[in-house]
């Protein structure tokens, strides 16, 4: 039996919060690029095309030995799974209803309030309020701001963070238990075999026009392969407490890439919101540098079987 370690609580988390922010960056933009291909051919289309183009690239670099799982390897690989189907899908669906940042801003209330209840410090709390302040403050702004914010797409993005929390614990839990990055590929594979019954015949429109192919496979790489292969990482590294306040990077990548591919603009009251989360984001971080209690899984949850 091998133990992997437990994530750390030194200043050595640097590179995993560099992990994190850099998925924030591919992944929103990537949310943005997928954007252009909705009208054409529908999002859950879109979220299908790109979670098995990934999964293809994923599963021939990396070369699962999935034969070799026991029974509870797979068991973490298909949760991880359906919870990137859920996830990716509702937030596709709601994204082409309502604007980038109002989505990400309602869907990360599932990753803040995940902190929250697996946090022990009271600093924690306190920068998770903070966070969440600012998230109430971008989500009232752009409510008040927009001609009109579909309630089917808010609903959407309500069932994606539900989603999206359970991507967290799934994630770490696939990191802990499948060594290398064999667990999220196939993971990946799940996720598209569920989501292309939905999707699989507006999918199937891009086959034969190179272009659109281009830009779903471009999707998958920003989208999928580049930020759940750094999250991976980064969740072997962080308390999931911590990662998911870092999350909040999210909301503020969504404005800069709306911004910049779908003309969404940024006002005041958003650059307020950003400044909130990114005070309780370096919060956060700072506390986790120091010695303390942090919530972790009982050592047994370390345990999984040495490589064959």
């Amino acid at each position: 039996m091998t133990v992997l370690p437990r994530p750390t609580t030194t200043g050595a988390n640097t590179p995993a919060v560099a992990l994190v922010l850099g998925s924030c960056v591919s992944l929103q933009f990537g949310a943005a690029t997928a954007a252009h291909l909705f009208p054409v051919m529908g999002s859950w289309a879109v979220t299908a095309l790109r979670l098995t183009i990934a999964a293809a690239i994923l599963l021939v670099v990396v070369r699962p030995r999935a034969d070799r799982w026991t029974r509870h390897q797979w068991r973490s690989v298909l949760v991880l799974g359906c919870a990137l189907a859920g996830m990716n899908g509702f937030f596709y669906a709601s994204i082409a209803r309502i604007p980038l940042a109002v989505a990400v801003s309602i869907e990360f209330l599932g990753p803040l309030l995940l902190a929250a209840v697996l946090s022990r410090r009271r600093r924690d709390l306190a920068c998770v309020a903070l966070a969440l302040a600012g998230m109430t403050l971008l989500g009232l702004e752009n409510a008040l701001t927009a001609s009109s914010l579909d309630p089917v797409g808010i609903a959407f993005a309500l069932v994606a963070a539900v989603f999206w929390a359970l991507y967290v614990l799934a994630t770490a839990k696939v990191g802990e238990t499948v060594p290398g990055h064999g667990g999220l590929a196939v993971a990946l594979a799940v996720a598209a075999v569920c989501v292309l019954p939905v999707g699989a015949s507006g999918a199937a429109s891009a086959l034969t026009d190179p272009r659109l192919l281009a830009i779903a496979a471009a999707t998958a790489v920003l989208a999928s392969v580049i930020p759940y292969t750094l999250e991976l990482a980064a969740l072997r590294r962080l308390p999931r407490h911590v990662f998911g306040v870092l999350l909040s990077f999210e909301p503020i990548m969504a404005l800069v890439a709306g911004w910049l591919l779908l003309d969404q603009s940024v006002g005041l009251t958003r650059l307020a919101a950003i400044a909130l989360v990114v005070v309780a984001s370096i919060g956060i971080t700072a506390s986790a540098s120091e010695p303390a209690r942090l919530l972790t899984p009982h050592p047994e949850e370390h345990r999984v079987p040495a490589r064959q």
